[in-house]
């Protein structure tokens, strides 16, 4: 008979692929709008992500509406980046305090963790937020895992890893 307080040797088992582990801050691009360099607080409580724009104007292309914006990609007024997007549509978003706002949506492609995918992205004055992008748990869910212990476990990106002319 066993002793039922001595635990069972570890047995190793077969790896299942999972998520990829990152901090709760990380550096990513958004290739499609020029932006080869970001940093982005992930955040598992928030359902959406989220882009701090300077400034935000709709017009219309060819029938359908797009967004002209701009975001500053580094401190300095030089790092500016003049995007234009396809709106995705407009939706109430509540944010940490419980405040209701109706906000633009985008669909754009994200770089992070070698990985490259597309998220949905509200347009949204975050000046003063500590990260111009915030990822929330709707673009991380089944790619990425949160390790609130750690940061930047990624290398920097290069700065060619833009799309955009």
């Amino acid at each position: 008979m066993t002793d039922p307080i001595t635990p069972s040797p570890l047995v190793p088992g077969p790896t299942v692929p999972g998520p990829t582990v990152l901090g709760w801050r990380e550096r990513l691009a958004l290739p499609q709008l020029g932006i080869a360099q970001l940093k982005a607080k992930l955040d598992t409580g928030a359902r959406s992500s989220a882009l701090h724009v300077e400034t935000l104007d709709s017009f219309l292309r060819d029938g359908a509406v797009w967004l002209r914006f701009t975001v500053c990609a580094g401190r300095h007024p030089a790092d500016a980046v003049h995007c234009e997007a396809r709106a995705l549509d407009r939706r109430v978003v509540t944010d940490t305090g419980g405040h209701r706002t109706e906000r633009w949506f985008i669909r754009s492609e994200i770089l992070l963790a070698g990985r490259r995918f597309e998220a949905d992205i509200s347009l949204t004055d975050r000046q003063h937020m500590l990260f111009p992008m915030l990822l929330g748990r709707s673009a991380l869910h089944g790619r990425f895992a949160v390790d609130p212990a750690r940061a930047y476990t990624q290398p920097r990106l290069p700065l060619a890893a833009t799309d955009h002319p």
